[in-house]
């Protein structure tokens, strides 16, 4: 599985003629200043084609203040994570890691990952290196999420402290909980993915069964019904409507990836890679 998730997210990032595709952080950390002629070792990528066609002799675009970006994924990996009818969210969790990871190497940015759950479990330091996504998506697939629970306030109490370094901040989470990113989002360019299963915001009535708390591990049989499930989604929808306020309010940029979907795709039209 992670060698499926990693073949696929490079593909997609690099496109099958190396690095033909945009990436998916185009244009951030760059702030344009002038055109000059081309000289000789300047990157043929910063070429302006259409002053080079009107001038007949190539232009370069030159750019001020030229910075690599501090790229982070920051993965929730409560016990709610552990669903999903048609892949797990955990996995489509990894593969938003992988795409985004690649897109920061290809940029020649920093990437880094961060896994938590109830308390931190993994903070990777900085690298520019293909096998530093690898070990993001690797630590993902294999870390252990069963009887751990989301603690959204250590969280982003732990990022606040352990960041030090203005980033493109991506918090990766099926967001069912009360959060709070209004410190965070002063501090970092701060993006919201949200991973959710179809069936949690419209689900079925299942009858008589046993169902178990992946969190707490805990199991619950009795009657799922149609009265029961009006509950459930009431609640969700009040966690939905307090978070998108949320998110507004603090300039927070926000896509929902469901588990059915293409991570690349929602990743493009969110960012404008494309």
């Amino acid at each position: 599985m992670i060698k499926k998730i990693l073949l696929k997210a490079r593909k997609q990032v690099f496109g099958e003629m190396l690095g033909n595709n945009a990436s998916l952080f185009q244009g951030e950390g760059f702030e344009f200043t002038e055109l000059r002629e081309y000289v000789y070792g300047d990157d043929v990528r910063k070429i302006d084609w259409k002053t080079t066609a009107k001038l007949g002799k190539p232009f370069v675009k030159i750019y001020r203040e030229e910075r690599e970006l501090n790229v982070v994924t920051a993965v929730m990996m409560g016990g709610s994570t552990y669903f999903g009818t048609v892949k797990q969210k955990s996995e489509v969790m990894a593969e938003l890691v992988a795409l985004l990871g690649f897109s920061a190497v290809k940029n020649s940015d920093l990437f880094s990952n961060i896994i938590f759950s109830d308390k931190l479990y993994s903070m990777s330091k900085p690298n520019k290196k293909y096998f530093a996504v690898q070990d993001a998506v690797t630590q993902l697939q294999n870390f252990d999420m069963l009887e751990k629970s989301s603690n959204y306030k250590e969280f982003t109490d732990t990022l606040y402290k352990r960041i030090k370094r203005k980033s493109l901040l991506f918090i990766i989470s099926d967001f069912v909980g009360d959060i709070d990113l209004a410190l965070l989002s002063k501090k970092h360019d701060v993006v919201a993915l949200i991973v959710r299963d179809k069936f949690e915001e419209n689900p079925q009535a299942l009858g008589h069964m046993r169902l178990m708390d992946m969190e707490k591990k805990s199991s619950f049989e009795g009657m799922v019904g149609s009265s029961e499930l009006k509950g459930y989604e009431k609640a969700l929808r009040l966690n939905d409507e307090k978070l998108y306020a949320h998110f507004k309010k603090s300039a927070v940029r926000y896509t929902k990836v469901y588990t059915d979907e293409e991570p690349y795709l929602k990743l493009a039209k969110l960012l404008g890679g494309r």
